[in-house]
């Protein structure tokens, strides 16, 4: 299966990124062909400001774009910024939610991870997750969205900023559960095609 994991946190070295590389680590040593994007650099362009043209694409946004296209099953991986998401994926979401980009939010699995330094990381995905199971039916796309979510409580005490865990059995166990419960949902989707 080809998997995205997509850090959406514009830090640099963000626990989200952690997450990413973790989830990318667990995952390594399967069959399935992963890649891994990050918003660092991310430079779409605010809604109302300006809008994201598919001619015109940075090397930025063409990135994130051939790594969601190609993928199978899509996981967000989003910071927790006093109790909600990153206006960064918000607004690429909106940016992306258009005609010419519409083939993003069809034939997919999305799945929602949340990232705190603190005891959060639902309330991002179900923020997102309202968002992605908009822009689905507006654009009239066939997708689900993967009702389990992981809550990477208190990320910088449980993962090292390679992505290696610090050890936490508990973290661990949640975080295999994630993977292997949203890998469930994409394997049966894409088998009943």
């Amino acid at each position: 299966m080809k998997i995205a994991i997509i850090s959406t946190s514009p830090r640099q070295g963000s626990n989200s990124l952690k997450v990413a590389k973790y989830m990318a680590k667990s995952l390594a040593n399967t069959e399935h062909r992963i890649r891994v994007a990050n918003f660092e650099e991310i430079d779409i362009p605010m809604v109302g400001r300006s809008s994201l043209k598919a001619s015109a694409l940075t090397q930025f946004q063409s990135n994130l774009i051939d790594i969601w296209k190609e993928a199978e099953l899509v996981i967000f991986v989003i910071p927790e910024y006093n109790w909600i998401t990153s206006g960064e994926l918000i607004n690429a979401l909106h940016q992306l939610g258009q005609k010419d980009f519409s083939y993003l939010f069809d034939n997919k699995v999305f799945a929602l991870a949340g990232v705190s330094r603190g005891r959060g990381g639902r309330r991002p995905c179900t923020e997102i997750g309202t968002v992605l199971g908009k822009l689905i039916s507006f654009l009239n796309q066939h997708s689900v969205i993967s009702p389990l979510i992981l809550e990477s409580h208190e990320t910088h005490n449980q993962l090292a900023d390679d992505g290696t865990s610090l050890g936490n059995a508990f973290y661990e166990k949640s975080a295999q559960k994630f993977l292997d419960y949203s890998l469930t949902i994409a394997n049966r989707w894409h088998r009943s095609e």
